[in-house]
């Protein structure tokens, strides 16, 4: 019992101690606004290109490719989507919250605490599963997100420009050119080799660190009881009927670990940023990620300690 704990510590406190050095470096004033708008900016860009495009050059194809796997996750976003759009439909009137509060329930920070938890867990030989299913997930929430966003501010869904705004994600660009030299075998120089690996390492901390820095808090008693709703089915109703249907379909190891990561994770930052773009509720979408973020502290935590305990990883 108290090595599974240890276990599920050591996969958390990593992601909130460096979330807290980003917190301490805007309490500090090290780092203005603006600079750390472009920082984001770099990140996003720069390094998530490289971080997916080392992690799948390096992976053994027959190991990273998981059909089921993926299928699983995509389903599991597509049906949280629906079942909780429904809901939110039911108990909630006003469109201009309706779109941020289904985002924040089916899309999960996947990429920026999902994978360096799988890492903290299992090291950084596990991150070619995971790394593949953000090729599989991160468009799928794209997509559901402009479309989620665009019915409830009465707008147009224009599926063309959307994927096309998909492919030129960085993340998506990184992916598709490992994958490419991967299956030609293009043999990369190790002199060139070796700093994209050292990019690809540091781009798990300096994310954090930035989302840790990129936090504000805001009045949340206006909408206290969306928040809560948001809160409790992000962090507790989706993770616990996703893994719990992974489990009796067999997923074990380091899949059930990368479903932990796509649907216990806390709300995803774009879903704040493209509530401001399309004139939703702003503000509640902000505060979902912020306190989604620090609770998540303690749910991951329970779900990781839950699932060692049964020995399903």
């Amino acid at each position: 019992m108290l090595s599974n704990f240890f276990v599920a510590l050591g996969g958390v406190v990593p992601l909130f101690c460096l979330m807290a050095v980003g917190v301490f470096i805007k309490r500090s004033r090290l780092l203005t606004e603006e600079e750390l708008l472009h920082v984001n900016r770099m990140v996003f860009q720069v390094f998530f290109f490289f971080m997916m495009f080392y992690n799948i050059y390096v992976s053994d194809p027959g190991t990273a490719f998981q059909p089921e796997l993926m299928l699983f996750g995509a389903g599991g976003v597509l049906l949280t989507a629906l079942v909780f759009g429904i809901i939110v439909c039911r108990i909630e009137a006003d469109n201009a919250r309706r779109g941020p509060m289904i985002q924040a329930i089916f899309r999960s920070n996947f990429v920026l605490m999902g994978i360096p938890l799988i890492s903290n867990i299992f090291g950084d030989a596990a991150l070619a599963i995971p790394t593949m299913m953000v090729a599989a997930i991160v468009p799928l929430y794209n997509v559901l997100g402009v479309l989620v966003l665009e019915t409830f501010r009465g707008g147009r869904f224009d599926l063309l420009p959307i994927l096309r705004g998909v492919l030129m994600n960085p993340m998506i660009m990184g992916a598709i050119a490992g994958a490419l030299c991967r299956l030609a075998e293009l043999p990369i120089p190790a002199p060139v080799l070796k700093p994209v690996a050292q990019i690809a390492a540091a781009t798990t901390p300096v994310a954090l660190i930035i989302l840790g820095a990129s936090f504000r808090g805001g009045s949340f008693r206006k909408h206290l009881r969306q928040l809560a709703f948001c809160l409790v089915s992000r962090l507790i109703l989706v993770p616990a009927i996703m893994l719990t249907l992974a489990i009796a379909l067999g997923f074990r190891g380091v899949e059930l670990v990368t479903l932990v990561a796509i649907f216990a994770t806390p709300c995803a930052v774009a879903g704040f940023a493209m509530a401001q773009q399309m004139r939703a509720d702003a503000e509640l979408a902000g505060n979902c990620v912020v306190y989604s973020s620090a609770l998540s502290c303690f749910t991951i935590f329970g779900w990781v300690f839950l699932l060692k305990t049964l020995e399903l990883f």
